[in-house]
Order: C-alpha cells, then sequence, then structure tokens
C-alpha cells in the first residue's frame, strides 16, 4: 500500500508540472499575441511620427452649383446677325429695273433670271405676310426669313407686303421699305413684282442664292 502511494504522489506531481508548462506555454503565446496586435495597432503612429490634433474638426465647404455655361456660339449668331442687320434708311430705287413691272436683280445676274422669276420658272416654296407688323417687327421677320429659308436651301418664295391701302394716305410705306431690306440681303438673287394672281402690286416674288453658292 505504501508504495502504491508513492506511485500516485509521483504521477501526481508529474501532471501538476506538466499542467504549469502547459499554463505557461498559453501564457507566452497570449502575450506574444497582444504584442503583434498592439505592433499592428501602432503600425499608422510610428509611420506618420509625432502629430497634434487639430484646434478645430475638420469642416470640408462644398462648392455651390456651378455657374450655366456661356453660349459661345448663340452670342457669335447673334454678333452675325448684327453684323447682317438691314437699313430702314437704305434707298434700292436706283437698283430697280423699271420695265412692264418692277423688278430687282443682283450685279451679274441677267435679265433671263428676272424674266423665269416672273413666269413662275422657280415654284414658291415658302411665303411671308407682313400684314397688320410695324415696321420693325416688319424688318426683323423678314430678315429672319430670308436667313432660314435660305438656310434650308429653299431657292423661291413670296414676300406680301400689301398695297399700303390701310396706311395714311394710302402710300405704301412698307413696300418701299421691303424692296430695300431685300436689296441689302446677300441672300437674294432677284425679286420682281408679283403676278395678279400671286398677290400683284402688294407682293413681291424672290429668288435666292443656292445653298453654298
Amino acid at each position: 500500500m505504501k508504495g502504491k502511494s508513492l506511485q500516485d504522489l509521483q504521477q501526481l506531481k508529474a501532471k501538476l508540472a506538466h499542467d504549469r508548462e502547459r499554463a505557461a506555454a498559453e501564457a507566452a503565446a497570449r502575450q506574444a499575441a497582444e504584442k503583434k496586435a498592439a505592433a499592428e495597432r501602432d503600425l499608422f503612429k510610428r509611420a506618420a511620427g509625432p502629430v497634434a490634433p487639430l484646434r478645430h474638426p475638420v469642416r470640408v465647404r462644398l462648392a455651390g452649383d456651378p455657374p450655366p455655361p456661356i453660349p459661345v456660339q448663340h452670342q457669335l449668331d447673334e454678333q452675325r446677325v448684327l453684323l447682317e442687320s438691314i437699313s430702314d434708311d437704305f434707298d434700292a430705287t436706283t437698283l430697280l429695273d423699271v420695265d412692264d413691272a418692277m423688278s430687282f436683280r443682283r450685279p451679274g445676274v441677267g435679265l433671263d433670271v428676272t424674266r423665269k422669276l416672273r413666269k413662275g420658272h422657280w415654284s414658291i416654296q415658302r411665303e411671308l405676310d407682313l400684314h397688320g407688323l410695324r415696321r420693325e417687327d416688319a424688318r426683323e421677320a423678314l430678315a429672319e426669313f430670308i436667313r432660314e429659308t435660305h438656310r434650308q436651301g429653299i431657292r423661291c418664295v413670296r414676300v406680301v407686303h400689301g398695297k399700303g391701302l390701310g396706311s395714311p394716305g394710302k402710300t405704301p410705306v412698307l413696300k418701299g421699305k421691303v424692296q430695300g431690306w431685300l436689296v441689302q440681303k446677300k441672300e437674294v438673287l432677284a425679286f420682281v413684282q408679283a403676278r395678279g394672281d400671286e398677290g400683284g402690286a402688294g407682293a413681291l416674288v424672290v429668288l435666292l442664292k443656292p445653298l453654298g453658292g
């Protein structure tokens, strides 16, 4: 019995020593893991060096809405229109041909063009009626009409200005103005007084230059 007790005591001591070694190993492993984690946490601090906290919290100022884009092309178009504006004071009477009916042809354009125009050689593709418009409004409307129809490649148009029967003294003021305005438009090759069935003395048939011509 005494020998068995001694053997049990030795086994117990061995077990206690083993437990102590295992506990020490686990403690060492935990300590190493904690050191590694701490080192990883402090990596940025060590890389950045000593820093001082900001006195004020960081604030980001958001930029306002950007200004609208400048309509450069529109401005250029307006400038071009101003350069091409037509004058009220232009006297076209010296440039008009007075044959069997009034007509105009730009220098270099033959008489056959106005003859063909009067006979309906070119079909009328668009019409502008200036009845009831004030002089300023009529001038702007005519300039825009000629510019746009030429841009669309249209060759022949009719401009109705009226016979002036409703004007003071029944003088066709707008008729003379329209003739002067058309002479100033570079897109216009020629124009003739319309035939009776097309408006007669109250309208003009206008031939425009070919697009790109």
